[in-house]
């Protein structure tokens, strides 16, 4: 992991054509700006796993329902 200590209006750069700016510094909050191509996607962690977890329930479930239907298909087949 990188740290890198800003103060407010201050920024850092990921890649070519990401940009992090330090809006905002009150107690315990930061606030943050990123400046990013439209068609990368920026979501907080706690949304990211959400998402994560529901599409590996998807493809869980759909792994179970071709191993029913294989079940299926094989015990026609007898």
């Amino acid at each position: 992991m990188l740290i890198i200590a800003r103060k407010p209006q201050e920024s850092f750069v990921i890649g070519e054509d990401i940009e992090v700016v330090i809006l905002d510094v009150q107690n315990d909050k930061i606030r943050i700006g990123i400046n990013a191509p439209k068609d990368v996607s920026i979501l907080r962690k706690e949304l990211f796993d959400t998402k994560k977890s529901n599409q590996d329930a998807v493809l869980l479930s759909e792994n179970l329902k071709i191993n029913q239907l294989a079940k299926e298909i094989k015990k026609n087949r007898k």
